[in-house]
Protein backbone atom coordinates (compact mmCIF):
# COMPACT_ATOMS: atom_id res chain seq x y z
CA UNK A 1 0.00 0.00 0.00
CA UNK A 2 3.09 2.13 0.89
CA UNK A 3 4.74 2.84 -2.63
CA UNK A 4 6.68 6.00 -1.63
CA UNK A 5 7.47 5.85 1.77
CA UNK A 6 10.67 3.36 2.43
CA UNK A 7 10.11 1.10 5.93
CA UNK A 8 12.69 0.03 7.85
CA UNK A 9 10.85 -1.92 10.49
CA UNK A 10 6.71 -2.40 10.22
CA UNK A 11 4.68 0.85 10.67
CA UNK A 12 0.93 0.32 12.61
CA UNK A 13 -1.48 2.74 11.12
CA UNK A 14 -3.91 3.35 14.19
CA UNK A 15 -7.23 4.89 14.65
CA UNK A 16 -9.91 5.09 17.91
CA UNK A 17 -13.78 5.38 17.45
CA UNK A 18 -14.21 6.56 21.10
CA UNK A 19 -17.17 7.50 23.91
CA UNK A 20 -15.74 11.28 23.23
CA UNK A 21 -13.04 13.84 22.78
CA UNK A 22 -11.57 13.74 26.72
CA UNK A 23 -7.96 11.77 25.90
CA UNK A 24 -8.13 11.39 30.05
CA UNK A 25 -11.39 10.06 30.68
CA UNK A 26 -13.41 9.02 27.87
CA UNK A 27 -13.05 5.28 26.45
CA UNK A 28 -12.22 3.08 23.24
CA UNK A 29 -14.71 1.59 21.46
CA UNK A 30 -13.54 0.68 18.43
CA UNK A 31 -9.55 0.10 17.61
CA UNK A 32 -8.48 -0.48 14.04
CA UNK A 33 -4.82 -1.01 13.21
CA UNK A 34 -3.27 -1.33 10.08
CA UNK A 35 0.41 -2.71 10.31
CA UNK A 36 2.41 -2.42 6.90
CA UNK A 37 5.69 -4.47 6.75
CA UNK A 38 8.95 -3.42 5.21
CA UNK A 39 8.48 -6.40 2.79
CA UNK A 40 5.39 -4.97 1.34
CA UNK A 41 2.85 -7.58 3.70
CA UNK A 42 -0.51 -5.88 5.26
CA UNK A 43 -1.91 -7.15 8.47
CA UNK A 44 -5.35 -5.02 9.02
CA UNK A 45 -7.33 -5.96 12.32
CA UNK A 46 -10.47 -4.44 13.91
CA UNK A 47 -11.68 -4.89 17.23
CA UNK A 48 -14.73 -3.56 18.79
CA UNK A 49 -14.35 -3.16 22.65
CA UNK A 50 -17.09 -2.55 25.32
CA UNK A 51 -16.63 0.51 26.99
CA UNK A 52 -17.97 -0.15 30.36
CA UNK A 53 -19.52 2.91 30.41
CA UNK A 54 -22.43 4.52 28.18
CA UNK A 55 -22.27 5.67 24.79
CA UNK A 56 -23.02 9.55 24.74
CA UNK A 57 -25.80 9.70 22.04
CA UNK A 58 -23.85 12.80 20.24
CA UNK A 59 -20.86 10.14 19.65
CA UNK A 60 -23.20 7.35 17.69
CA UNK A 61 -24.19 10.41 15.81
CA UNK A 62 -20.29 10.23 14.39
CA UNK A 63 -19.67 6.52 13.98
CA UNK A 64 -22.30 5.01 14.70
CA UNK A 65 -21.95 2.73 17.26
CA UNK A 66 -24.43 1.79 19.69
CA UNK A 67 -24.41 0.24 23.14
CA UNK A 68 -26.04 -2.65 21.77
CA UNK A 69 -23.44 -2.93 19.39
CA UNK A 70 -20.11 -3.52 21.87
CA UNK A 71 -22.29 -5.06 24.63
CA UNK A 72 -21.28 -8.55 23.79
CA UNK A 73 -17.78 -7.07 23.13
CA UNK A 74 -14.71 -7.95 25.30
CA UNK A 75 -13.54 -4.86 27.75
CA UNK A 76 -10.06 -3.05 26.82
CA UNK A 77 -8.40 -5.27 29.58
CA UNK A 78 -9.00 -8.17 27.45
CA UNK A 79 -7.61 -6.96 24.62
CA UNK A 80 -4.99 -5.02 25.70
CA UNK A 81 -2.10 -8.03 26.12
CA UNK A 82 -3.02 -8.76 22.49
CA UNK A 83 -3.32 -5.18 20.93
CA UNK A 84 0.82 -4.52 22.78
CA UNK A 85 1.91 -7.91 21.15
CA UNK A 86 0.27 -6.82 17.84
CA UNK A 87 2.42 -3.23 17.93
CA UNK A 88 5.38 -4.31 19.70
CA UNK A 89 8.29 -3.47 17.33
CA UNK A 90 5.87 -1.28 15.13
CA UNK A 91 6.42 2.50 14.79
CA UNK A 92 3.17 4.49 14.62
CA UNK A 93 1.28 6.51 12.25
CA UNK A 94 -2.35 8.40 11.97
CA UNK A 95 -4.54 11.16 11.36
CA UNK A 96 -4.23 13.20 14.53
CA UNK A 97 -2.46 10.34 16.49
CA UNK A 98 -0.10 12.46 18.37
CA UNK A 99 -2.89 14.75 20.10
CA UNK A 100 -5.86 12.06 20.29
CA UNK A 101 -5.35 8.42 19.81
CA UNK A 102 -2.01 7.89 21.06
CA UNK A 103 -3.02 9.69 24.37
CA UNK A 104 -6.19 8.25 24.80
CA UNK A 105 -4.54 4.47 23.91
CA UNK A 106 -2.02 5.43 26.74
CA UNK A 107 -4.72 6.41 29.20
CA UNK A 108 -6.56 3.41 28.82
CA UNK A 109 -3.76 1.51 29.61
CA UNK A 110 -3.06 3.20 32.82
CA UNK A 111 -6.48 2.99 33.96
CA UNK A 112 -5.86 -1.12 33.77
CA UNK A 113 -2.67 -0.46 35.28
CA UNK A 114 -0.21 -1.24 32.44
CA UNK A 115 2.18 0.57 30.31
CA UNK A 116 2.35 1.42 26.73
CA UNK A 117 5.96 2.24 25.73
CA UNK A 118 5.91 5.45 23.37
CA UNK A 119 9.65 5.78 23.93
CA UNK A 120 11.82 4.41 21.16
CA UNK A 121 9.10 4.30 18.59
CA UNK A 122 8.64 6.90 15.21
CA UNK A 123 5.36 8.43 15.46
CA UNK A 124 4.04 10.00 11.93
CA UNK A 125 1.15 12.12 12.07
CA UNK A 126 -0.90 12.61 8.59
CA UNK A 127 -2.90 15.53 10.29
CA UNK A 128 0.24 17.52 11.04
CA UNK A 129 1.31 16.95 7.07
CA UNK A 130 -1.93 18.34 6.10
CA UNK A 131 -2.47 20.82 8.44
CA UNK A 132 1.29 22.41 7.39
CA UNK A 133 -0.06 22.39 4.09
CA UNK A 134 -3.62 22.28 3.49
CA UNK A 135 -5.02 22.64 6.62
CA UNK A 136 -8.47 20.78 6.90
CA UNK A 137 -9.77 16.80 8.22
CA UNK A 138 -9.61 13.55 7.27
CA UNK A 139 -12.42 13.61 4.39
CA UNK A 140 -11.27 16.88 2.57
CA UNK A 141 -7.81 15.25 2.71
CA UNK A 142 -8.33 11.83 1.33
CA UNK A 143 -10.52 13.88 -1.28
CA UNK A 144 -7.51 16.56 -1.84
CA UNK A 145 -4.48 13.63 -1.82
CA UNK A 146 -6.71 10.88 -3.35
CA UNK A 147 -9.04 12.35 -6.00
CA UNK A 148 -11.74 10.12 -4.32
CA UNK A 149 -14.79 10.24 -1.53
CA UNK A 150 -13.71 9.08 1.79
CA UNK A 151 -16.37 6.33 1.99
CA UNK A 152 -17.05 5.06 5.81
CA UNK A 153 -15.74 8.29 6.97
CA UNK A 154 -15.75 7.71 10.73
CA UNK A 155 -15.67 4.16 10.86
CA UNK A 156 -11.60 2.91 12.46
CA UNK A 157 -11.75 0.60 9.53
CA UNK A 158 -12.10 3.22 6.90
CA UNK A 159 -9.85 5.83 8.68
CA UNK A 160 -6.74 3.74 9.07
CA UNK A 161 -6.90 2.50 5.02
CA UNK A 162 -7.66 6.44 4.28
CA UNK A 163 -4.50 7.36 6.45
CA UNK A 164 -2.26 5.02 4.86
CA UNK A 165 -3.62 5.99 1.02
CA UNK A 166 -3.26 9.76 2.40
CA UNK A 167 0.48 9.43 3.86
CA UNK A 168 1.69 7.52 0.66
CA UNK A 169 -0.38 10.56 -1.72
CA UNK A 170 1.45 13.51 0.66
CA UNK A 171 5.12 12.21 -0.11
CA UNK A 172 4.66 12.39 -3.88
CA UNK A 173 2.55 15.83 -3.87
CA UNK A 174 5.42 17.49 -1.64
CA UNK A 175 8.55 16.43 -3.22
CA UNK A 176 10.47 17.99 -0.78
CA UNK A 177 9.35 15.58 2.28
CA UNK A 178 11.37 13.08 3.01
CA UNK A 179 10.38 9.28 2.52
CA UNK A 180 11.42 7.82 5.46
CA UNK A 181 9.44 6.81 8.69
CA UNK A 182 12.85 8.49 10.72
CA UNK A 183 12.30 11.50 8.38
CA UNK A 184 8.44 12.10 8.66
CA UNK A 185 9.00 11.72 12.59
CA UNK A 186 11.27 14.52 12.52
CA UNK A 187 8.88 16.76 9.88
CA UNK A 188 6.05 16.21 12.31
CA UNK A 189 8.08 16.61 15.57
CA UNK A 190 10.54 19.25 16.55
CA UNK A 191 13.83 17.93 16.12
CA UNK A 192 15.05 19.19 19.51
CA UNK A 193 12.13 17.60 21.95
CA UNK A 194 13.36 15.34 24.37
CA UNK A 195 10.05 13.77 24.68
CA UNK A 196 6.71 13.18 22.45
CA UNK A 197 4.76 15.73 23.23
CA UNK A 198 7.60 18.35 22.46
CA UNK A 199 7.63 19.73 25.92
CA UNK A 200 11.39 19.95 26.40
CA UNK A 201 14.65 20.94 24.23
CA UNK A 202 17.74 20.99 25.35
CA UNK A 203 20.03 24.50 24.30
CA UNK A 204 23.42 24.45 22.91
CA UNK A 205 24.98 24.31 26.49
CA UNK A 206 22.99 20.91 27.13
CA UNK A 207 20.25 22.89 29.13
CA UNK A 208 16.99 21.53 29.41
CA UNK A 209 14.16 24.35 28.47
CA UNK A 210 10.63 24.50 27.69
CA UNK A 211 10.47 24.77 23.94
CA UNK A 212 6.42 25.17 24.24
CA UNK A 213 3.80 26.39 26.12
CA UNK A 214 3.63 29.45 28.71
CA UNK A 215 7.37 29.20 30.19
CA UNK A 216 8.72 28.89 26.30
CA UNK A 217 12.44 29.53 26.06
CA UNK A 218 12.71 28.93 30.02
CA UNK A 219 15.18 26.95 31.85
CA UNK A 220 13.36 23.72 33.43
CA UNK A 221 15.78 23.82 36.83
CA UNK A 222 14.51 27.68 36.80
CA UNK A 223 10.64 26.62 36.56
CA UNK A 224 11.01 23.97 39.48
CA UNK A 225 12.37 26.22 41.79
CA UNK A 226 10.19 29.32 40.82
CA UNK A 227 6.81 27.70 40.02
CA UNK A 228 6.79 24.01 40.92
CA UNK A 229 2.84 24.28 40.94
CA UNK A 230 3.27 24.37 36.93
CA UNK A 231 5.44 21.10 36.82
CA UNK A 232 2.94 19.25 39.41
CA UNK A 233 0.14 20.95 36.77
CA UNK A 234 2.02 18.75 34.11
CA UNK A 235 1.36 15.73 36.52
CA UNK A 236 -2.08 15.72 36.57
CA UNK A 237 -2.90 16.45 32.57
CA UNK A 238 -2.90 14.27 30.16
CA UNK A 239 0.69 14.59 28.66
CA UNK A 240 2.70 11.61 27.61
CA UNK A 241 4.66 9.64 30.32
CA UNK A 242 8.14 11.12 29.12
CA UNK A 243 7.26 14.39 29.46
CA UNK A 244 5.33 14.14 33.04
CA UNK A 245 8.92 11.83 33.62
CA UNK A 246 11.34 14.79 32.70
CA UNK A 247 8.85 17.37 35.11
CA UNK A 248 8.90 14.94 38.00
CA UNK A 249 12.49 14.37 37.99
CA UNK A 250 13.16 18.57 37.61
CA UNK A 251 10.82 18.81 40.89
CA UNK A 252 12.80 16.15 43.13
CA UNK A 253 16.21 17.63 41.94
CA UNK A 254 14.96 21.31 43.18
CA UNK A 255 12.92 19.95 46.22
Amino acid sequence: MLKNIRLERPLAVIDLETTGTDTRNDRIIEVSVLKLAPGGELDHRTRRVNPGVLIPPEATAIHGITDDDVADMPSFRGIAPGLSRFLDGCDLAGFNVLNYDLKLLVAEYNRIGLNFPVAGRKVVDACKIFHRREPRDLTAAYRFYCGLAHEGAHGAAADVLATAEILDAQVVRYDDLPRTVDGLHGYCNDPCALDMGGMFGRDEDGVILFIRGKYKGRSLNDIAQSKPDYLEWIQREDFFDDTKGIARDALKQAS
